[in-house]
């Protein structure tokens, strides 16, 4: 269960509209290194994940990603808000406008609409926590090239706090495949999926058999 604030994680207060700049930001919300895919990755992936305290990161920081969804998504509407026909077809925002006015929709920079393929919860710890540390640094990447983009500090404010947050969402992620290869046997972890592959003795016995090289930690 979450308990919603109805504020902003970081503040955003942009004066000038900017429907070109908007068109790069909505990458962001809806694109293949966006805040809807990370969020969606993460608490998708906690339910098969056999550790509790690494279930409850994914759910914190998937969590913290629905935040972010919501801070794009005030970047982009107060950057077209307002706008005249004028502006839009300048701007060359008017293809977005014919299917969505200026509603906040879930795209790519290029066009492209989000569709769940751009994540993955594939069961496996290790698999999926390298998919983590790897997201959050195309994330990172992703910032980097937006605020080369950006010279409005109303703009550049709220991306740099979240492109701080990508970071330390690696490190966090980083240190929780070190507790799931400290969970597990170091001789099998690429080869061992803990939320699937368990031996009889590990199902039977609360503590692990002694000797057994299966990798369990039940």
């Amino acid at each position: 269960m979450w308990s919603y604030e109805r504020r902003l994680q970081f503040p955003v207060n942009i004066k000038e509209p900017n429907a070109k700049l908007a068109q790069v930001i909505i990458s962001q919300f809806g694109g293949p290194d966006g805040e809807l895919a990370a969020s969606m990755r993460y608490l998708s992936q906690k339910f098969a994940t056999p550790y509790k305290e690494v279930a409850g990161l994914l759910n914190d920081i998937g969590t913290e990603e629905l935040g972010h969804l919501e801070i794009i998504g005030a970047i982009v509407f107060q950057l077209t808000r307002n706008l005249c026909m004028e502006e839009i077809e300048k701007s060359g925002f008017d293809k977005y406008y014919v299917d969505h006015t200026l509603g906040i929709w879930p795209q790519a920079a290029g066009g492209i609409p989000f569709n769940a393929c751009e994540f993955q919860s594939k069961g496996d710890i290790i698999t999926d926590l390298f998919e983590d540390m790897a997201a959050e640094q195309k994330a990172r990447s992703t910032y980097d090239n937006i605020l080369r983009l950006v010279d409005d500090p109303d703009v550049c404010a709220p991306i740099q706090f979240l492109r701080e947050r990508e970071i330390v969402h690696f490190q966090r992620f980083g240190e929780a495949l070190r507790i799931t290869q400290d969970k597990l046997d170091s001789r099998n972890f690429y080869a061992f999926n803990p939320g699937f592959d368990r031996c009889k003795d590990c199902d039977d016995t609360p503590e692990p058999t002694p000797g057994c090289d299966c990798g369990c930690d039940c």
